[in-house]
């Protein structure tokens, strides 16, 4: 077999073990190949006379991180036929492995999850390192465990622990899985193999136990307890994740092998594994899935062989609600941090703020004490840039002053080495006008976090025509390393996410004013998959903050922005969001949202105000038609975006929204969402709408031109062929 594709390996020790490694970097993933050649090896091995026992293992000090998710969007396109049902989970697995007169054990080393941790549990016993993950997280990905894994884990580890694994996709790790019954016993990663070996040929000699996992009984619960589980972990679904299916699915394959047997369970699960994998949620979180990896590939930047400079020390200017979240950030994956500020009262207060940030996470349980203590001692106080000398990057996060942003960009020229990157935070305010003053505008770069820093997962790197591609290779690297998945966008009002979301409030308030209920347009956009509605988000971000973002849309695309009074009507008030208890909600002790009554009278002011008056039409719109309104405006921005270059390709979009607004990531992000709608669709719903409510539906003319072509909206114009 050519080495480039995946394989298994098949070595017979004197002991008459055979050593069988699955090879596929860098996880070893089950791809066809690996699959049908681990078929082969254990077909070899259990014929051969010189073969006693069997050890499974992965190259590498890695079990298998699980099927090659690759595999699927061939599988779902087409391209590559699909295994037969059942052929990994009955054929390979349960009939041959696990069935097999030679016993075999896994080696578990790193990881063992999805696919990995299957092919362990068809074993007769598994050894594992104290720290390998073990896991099924495949309805992460829309579907459910089909090598067997939804049979082979409740009888190993209980129904209870069995479905909070598979419904969570949390692994566990090597030390507690032995606890659960899921491992046999632990060795450390040097010790892994022989231990196996050992164990393998006990088995043989019967002095271990020959255990067949499908078959195995005496973990489960009695069946009228069992029922009750399973009744309680579809109604705990239902609330978490009323809009999907898979995971009811998965509770009814699991239920099937307790009631009917394994082999009847294992049916059900190959039968519901074909099906769950052309459904739009798998294909949409399949896409989310590689759209996220694939942040880091930009053409011009990351194909020119450049490799990403080591940063050791970062200095963050302003340690206000940014400054001192991405502080945290920083020093949570080991940054030395200088924190700047002001005055003194204002240093203390950044250094507060980051402090209470990390004890947060030691009253949660997910820091010790003894690492918090070392994680704080990365951070600095200063008042001056004496201690700018020698920080290879710096993030100013002060407030939106344009003129204030000068100086300090020309202070920092002066005082920090010519290597060092000089970010910014900015949300609204141009990138070239902040580095006007300056002669580094090759080093300036937007470095552009969510609210609040240290938790939201998103980083906008905004790279202006001067930004060197050295220093966006830098930022990547350093988003990667922060855990966080970076973007790189142009430079324009509102880069990416912000800019396709000003629609968003926008078209609720002009369906507001024309007679659409706030909460319902709430609660439609809720059900349809968001944390909150366009109203509870502006009630949490702030009117100050909504105005002052939202003008700067207004002075920047006038013809297509929605101007209503309703905001700074209600902020002339008093109102001005949850932090003062009232804003389009009224919050109690417990900052529980309820609909105030009182809201009405601002309505009507906006309303004679914009001169507009109540449609019929819209007070009884449904919610398909109140998710269309409110997001095919966004879509229409998201294509703009595209159009100008601002993003270097859709799939950056979808996660972008996903992971910067909270948009459902079932559903693929918003331009995947969007072409599973059809462009023809959207551009003639958006055209009815400008007919009647106004310029700001129009579509776009990279809308309009994909729809008369009926072609998605993902497939932008080769800019290299178009301009040949």
């Amino acid at each position: 077999m050519n080495s480039a594709k995946g394989r298994t390996t098949i070595e017979v020790g004197a002991d008459g073990v055979a050593i069988i490694t699955i090879i596929n970097p860098p996880v070893n993933s089950l791809s066809l190949d690996v699959l049908n050649s681990l078929k082969e090896s254990y077909d070899q091995a259990l014929t051969r006379d010189d073969v006693k026992a069997i050890v499974i293992t992965g190259a590498q000090g890695k079990f298998s991180g699980g099927f090659d998710i690759s595999a699927f969007g061939k599988i779902q396109g087409g391209n590559v036929a699909a295994p037969k049902p059942g052929f990994v989970s009955m054929e390979i697995l349960c009939d041959t492995v696990a069935a097999a007169r030679k016993p075999s054990v896994a080696a578990i080393d790193g990881l063992a999850l999805g696919g990995g941790l299957e092919v362990a549990m068809g074993c007769h016993a598994r050894i594992s390192t104290p720290n390998a993950q073990l896991g099924l997280p495949e309805l992460q990905l829309g579907i459910i465990p089909g090598f067997g894994g939804t049979q082979a884990l409740p009888r190993l580890v209980g129904l209870a622990k069995a479905l909070e694994m598979m419904l969570t996709s949390k692994p566990v790790r090597g030390q507690e899985a032995v606890s659960l019954g899921l491992v046999d016993a632990i060795a450390s990663s040097n010790e892994l193999l022989n231990t196996a070996r050992r164990w393998a040929l006990d088995i043989l000699e019967r002095k271990r136990p020959w255990i067949n996992s499908f078959y195995k009984t005496d973990k489960l619960e009695p069946l009228g307890e069992a029922r009750e589980i399973l009744k309680f972990a579809r109604a705990q679904t239902r609330k978490r994740a009323p809009n999907l299916m898979h995971p009811l699915v998965c509770i009814d394959v699991i239920e099937e092998g307790i009631i009917s047997g394994p082999r009847a369970g294992l049916w059900k699960e190959a039968e519901a594994f074909q099906g769950l994998l052309h459904s739009d949620t798998c294909k949409s979180l399949v896409h989310i899935f590689f759209a996220q990896r694939g942040t880091t590939k930009v053409p011009g930047v990351s194909d020119l062989g450049l490799k990403p400079r080591r940063i050791n020390k970062v200095a963050i200017l302003g340690g206000g609600l940014m400054g001192s979240g991405i502080a945290t950030a920083l020093i949570l994956s080991n940054y030395p941090v200088i924190l700047k500020e002001v005055n003194e009262k204002f240093l203390q207060a950044g250094i507060d703020r980051v402090k209470a940030n990390l004890k947060s996470r030691v009253k949660k349980g997910n820091m010790s004490q003894e690492k918090y203590e070392k994680t704080f001692s990365l951070l600095k106080g200063a008042l001056d840039y004496e201690s700018f000398r020698d920080v290879d990057m710096v993030i100013e996060a002060v407030i939106e002053n344009v003129s204030l942003k000068q100086q300090i960009f020309s202070d920092l020229e002066k005082f920090c080495p010519p290597h060092c990157i000089l970010a910014s935070n900015t949300s609204t305010i141009d990138l070239n006008l902040i580095g006007e003053k300056t002669k580094s505008q090759d080093r300036i770069i937007g470095a552009h976090f969510f609210s609040p820093a240290h938790v939201m997962p998103l980083l906008e790197i905004v790279r202006t025509q001067k930004t060197s591609p050295q220093v966006i290779v830098d930022l990547l690297d350093v988003g990667k390393k922060i855990k966080k998945t970076p973007v790189v966008v142009g430079n324009c009002t509102g880069f990416a996410v912000n800019r396709m979301f000003f629609p968003y409030t926008q078209a609720a308030l002009l369906l507001v004013e024309r007679g659409t209920d706030i909460y319902q347009i709430d609660r439609a956009i809720t059900k349809f998959g968001m944390p909150m509605g366009p109203f509870r988000l502006c009630d949490l971000v702030g009117f100050g903050v909504a105005i002052a973002t939202g003008s700067q849309f207004v002075l920047n695309f006038p013809e297509r922005t929605y101007k209503s009074m309703l905001i700074p009507l209600m902020q002339e008030d008093k109102r001005a969001g949850e932090t003062t208890r009232r804003g389009f909600y009224a919050y109690d002790e417990k900052r529980k949202a309820n609909p105030d009554p009182e809201i009405k009278k601002y309505v009507e002011k906006a309303r004679e105000i914009s001169g507009v008056s109540i449609d019929p039409k819209l007070t009884k719109l449904s919610d398909k038609d109140i998710v269309e309104m409110i997001f095919f405006p966004v879509v229409n921005e998201a294509c703009r975006v595209l159009d100008e270059g601002i993003a270097v390709k859709a799939a950056d979009l979808d996660i972008s929204a996903v992971m910067g607004m909270g948009f459902p990531p079932y559903r693929g992000g918003i331009i995947f969402w969007a072409d599973s709608l059809g462009s023809k669709y959207i551009c003639s719903r958006l055209e009815e709408w400008s007919n009647l409510y106004g310029g700001f539906f129009k579509p776009c003319s990279y809308l309009a031109q994909r729809a008369a072509k009926g072609a998605p909206l993902s497939l932008s114009e080769d800019p290299v062929k178009a301009r040949l």
